[in-house]
């Protein structure tokens, strides 16, 4: 266990993005109720998560990390759900069969409602209110009842939470994700992307090697590999009262995990040298991931890595960079360089969308399409001068047939933004955009495999 932590030894460190609650009776009735409910991921499941990133870190997989910028009460439906899993199924087979590497499946699903923002206060019309959180702590309606931090919230995103999570495991493991399934995993709505035929070609190769495996007296029905999936979920551990709250000591272990997702991470604002969010994530035994943007040195991340995994734990550490399209071969390499030499294990993993995000000219929020290609291809860039594996993607995306990202091969314009903007927060990749985003990286995957076969020549 991590030197001189409690669950709540965050409180003594400085809590940047937390809300401040007007009633602090009743949000300790709340955190004291979320104390007594189960958990809603168990601790050999964290381990499990972080015994397949411990490959990803040795180069032998990749990441796939991806869903919602914030989640909603709102926009809450099975078939949401079942969509978004759906479109990561399709890029994980892409990946896997180009690739011929395992892929580490990850969510941002079952809990990713609180978002930092850049203001605390939003004006419209002349009116000024405190800005939008996110779903656990207050109303996206400008209203100054709405933008009341309500503890309260924080029972209906375990509700949520739970509800979702139970969800996915039942796609996961009850048939759904049966590779025989895999034509049926595309969505009607991308039939007018041009990746989709190139989906339904390796959909049918795929098959072809099912019925080859079965003529060679392998039944793929016996086979668990190919009849479920291991599905994780992951979000930012930004509201600290209720991470707290779902903090669980191993009846097996005795260490600590915070049994609200698989995995956690800390964001680009709330990663410096004492801060509460920090504190509170080097004691959970979790696996861990950490924004890595232009702000960040060699120094302070060596550090970081120091605080949060000392025993340097393979498989503990995923760093999530986010520079932007024309920053990430600068910013990046400097950060790689140190983490190599000081050979920490961790899993390097490229956020294209934080760092790409534009005002429209017809007022929306977007993220074109090709700055994050760009980004992920530098990001490759770096890691083959380097020498070192570049292990993940981290992606905000929805299954929904949205337009809020522009570009890509069926074209959103930005004028067409206005058609399906349903963002809660940030502009995601929709289906059509994902898959076309998991083929580019399957090249990608391929060239970096060439290479390390060409070198071991």
């Amino acid at each position: 266990m991590a030197q001189n932590w409690t669950a709540e030894s965050w409180r003594g460190y400085e809590g940047r993005h937390l809300p401040t609650y007007p009633n602090a009776e009743k949000l300790g009735e709340v955190e004291q109720t979320l104390t007594r409910f189960p958990p809603l991921v168990f601790a050999g499941e964290a381990r499990a998560l972080k015994a397949d990133l411990a490959e990803v870190a040795a180069g032998r997989g990749f990441l796939l990390q991806g869903g919602d910028c914030a989640e909603s009460f709102a926009e809450f439906h099975p078939n949401n759900i079942r969509d978004t899993f759906r479109v990561l199924l399709q890029m994980a087979v892409v990946l896997t069969f180009a690739s011929k590497q395992p892929v580490v499946k990850v969510g941002r699903m079952a809990g990713q409602f609180a978002k930092p923002r850049s203001s605390p206060v939003e004006t419209v019309g002349g009116v000024e209110l405190p800005s939008y959180l996110g779903d656990n702590i207050n109303g996206m309606d400008f209203t100054p009842e709405s933008r009341i931090p309500d503890p309260e919230r924080m029972l209906r995103a375990y509700s949520q939470a739970a509800a979702t999570l139970n969800l996915l495991r039942a796609f996961s493991t009850g048939g759904y994700a049966n590779l025989r399934q895999v034509h049926q995993w595309t969505l009607d709505h991308i039939g007018k992307s041009p990746w989709a035929t190139k989906f339904s070609e390796m959909a049918d190769k795929i098959g072809e090697s099912l019925d080859f495996m079965e003529a060679c007296g392998v039944d793929p029905r016996t086979v668990p590999q190919l009849q479920g999936t291991s599905f994780y979920t992951s979000h930012e551990a930004l509201l600290l009262q209720y991470e707290e709250a779902m903090t669980r000591q191993d009846s097996l272990t005795g260490d600590w995990y915070d049994t609200s997702a698989h995995m956690l991470w800390i964001g680009d604002r709330t990663r410096f040298e004492g801060s509460a969010h920090v504190e509170f994530l080097r004691g959970v035994n979790n696996p861990i991931g950490m924004k890595c943007g232009p702000s960040l040195t060699p120094d302070a991340l060596l550090a970081m890595l120091d605080t949060l995994n000392p025993a340097r734990e393979a498989g503990r550490m995923t760093l999530i960079s986010r520079f932007g399209d024309d920053k990430v071969e600068a910013g990046l390499a400097p950060l790689v360089r140190a983490v190599k030499r000081e050979g920490h294990p961790v899993v390097w993993s490229c956020d294209p969308m934080h760092g790409n995000v534009i005002k429209s000219n017809s007022g929306y929020k977007t993220r074109p399409f090709d700055r994050i290609l760009n980004e992920v291809k530098g990001f490759f860039a770096v890691h083959r001068a380097e020498g070192t594996h570049a292990g993940g993607i981290h992606i905000e995306m929805t299954g929904q047939d949205v337009t809020e990202c522009v570009g890509g091969a069926v074209a959103i314009t930005h004028e067409a933004l206005a058609d399906r903007y349903h963002t809660h927060c940030d502009p995601r990749l929709n289906a059509a955009q994902s898959i076309e985003l998991a083929f580019l990286l399957a090249e990608a995957l391929n060239a970096e495999r060439a290479g390390a076969k060409a070198e071991a020549a």
